[in-house]
């Protein structure tokens, strides 16, 4: 099994979920900065799109900096041939290894045969395992899914994958029918590593679902006795959230805010501004005036607004 950099992490080691139009490079930068995790993973890109005429489209969400690393590319498709293909693209980037998503409830995906629609296609989801060891060279190879699709399937589901020889798996504590909707049972999890004990396997498994903070992580990893904790909607506004750091003051926030608005001009020039909006929520909450703080800054067009929003009000403050 080729466990790469993930055999010289201690752990339980923590994790950045991927999420699409939030873990962007300009919000990975920002995260870097202020409070890194032990492995990034890019949001998820479509392999079937990399290996088209279209791939010029995909390849900025693929793009990250040095300081970024470990990073991982995740990567969906229901095509074998598409997905050993797309690997071989990513192992030229520079990534430290590749990620198919075996999780995603979107119904665009599954309509492919892509995503969570894998858990009711284990025969398909093993041939993709083995596509993507063949095209990923030295990188290692690693899932993301759910405990089952419409009940736990973890029996025969979490085996199916572990014979495959991954260097990790990560586990959401939920079904694909659960969403995000229902608490994550985390019991699962713990079954999920027994079982990867008892078949005297190395892969590495990483438990995902609703932990809010690094004392949650730790607190599930030993529990559950899995190698590491992977945070996903916690991270929302709040950069910091690896670093450790219990109180962020108003004004820290909000320069960061400003911050994270200019990269995303910067970095990500393709995208429209709006996608950074949906940051503005999370960013700007928990005080007196953050209702009326924020109607004002979604109502602006690029970052000098936002800038200029920012300084005004914390200039009032003082």
């Amino acid at each position: 099994m080729n466990l790469g950099f993930w055999a010289k992490l201690k752990r339980p080691f923590f994790c950045l979920a991927p999420m699409a139009d939030v873990t962007d490079s300009a919000f990975r930068r920002i995260i870097t900065k202020y409070g890194k995790p032990d492995v990034f993973w890019t949001e998820f890109v479509s392999a079937d799109g990399l290996c088209s005429p279209g791939k010029k489209k995909l390849l900025p969400i693929l793009k990250f900096s040095k300081k970024e690393k470990p990073i991982i590319a995740q990567i969906f498709s229901s095509k074998p041939d598409k997905i050993r293909e797309a690997s071989k693209i990513i192992a030229k980037l520079g990534f430290d290894g590749i990620d198919i998503n075996m999780g995603c409830p979107d119904r665009a995906v599954e309509k492919q045969g892509a995503g969570s629609a894998l858990i009711k296609n284990p025969k398909l989801a093993k041939e993709i395992i083995r596509a993507c060891k063949e095209g990923a060279g030295k990188l290692p190879v690693s899932v993301k899914t759910r405990i089952g699709y419409n009940k736990s399937e973890l029996e025969t589901w979490i085996p199916a994958l572990l014979e495959e020889d991954i260097a990790v798996l990560t586990v959401h504590a939920r079904t694909r029918k659960e969403l995000s909707d229902l608490p994550a049972k985390w019991e699962f999890v713990k079954r999920a590593v027994e079982i990867r004990d008892k078949m005297k396997v190395k892969t590495l498994i990483i438990g995902n679902g609703d932990v809010k903070d690094l004392d949650g992580a730790r607190k599930k990893a030993k529990e559950t006795g899995c190698d590491g904790v992977m945070i996903g909607r916690a991270i929302f506004g709040n950069p910091f959230l690896f670093s450790d750091q219990k109180e962020i003051s108003l004004e820290k926030r909000l320069k960061v805010l400003v911050e994270h608005s200019k990269l995303f001009e910067k970095l990500l020039p393709h995208k429209n501004f709006s996608v950074m909006k949906k940051h503005f929520k999370a960013y700007v909450s928990g005080f007196p005036e953050a209702k009326e703080l924020r109607i004002r800054l979604m109502e602006t067009e690029n970052s000098k607004q936002v800038a200029k929003i920012i300084v005004n009000y914390l200039g009032c403050k003082k």
